[in-house]
């Protein structure tokens, strides 16, 4: 099913475990693809690449 590995820093590791398991998901890939599926959605809603970087910028993950 999962044909590449994401790393993740121990405490954010830890964080997304404890949240999968109390919202319900069977695994942390199921939650974490459940969370960039969610994200990407919201990305493809952009009308150009100029208002994906703005909502990247927006969310903190580009500077």
């Amino acid at each position: 099913m999962f044909g590449h590995r994401v790393k993740l820093e121990n405490d954010l590791y830890r964080k997304v475990k404890q949240y999968s398991e109390m919202a319900g998901y069977s695994s942390v890939d199921e939650f974490v693809t459940h969370a960039l599926e969610k994200e990407m959605a919201q990305l493809e809603e952009a009308d150009s690449e100029e208002d994906v970087r703005k909502k990247l910028q927006g969310l903190g993950y580009i500077s």
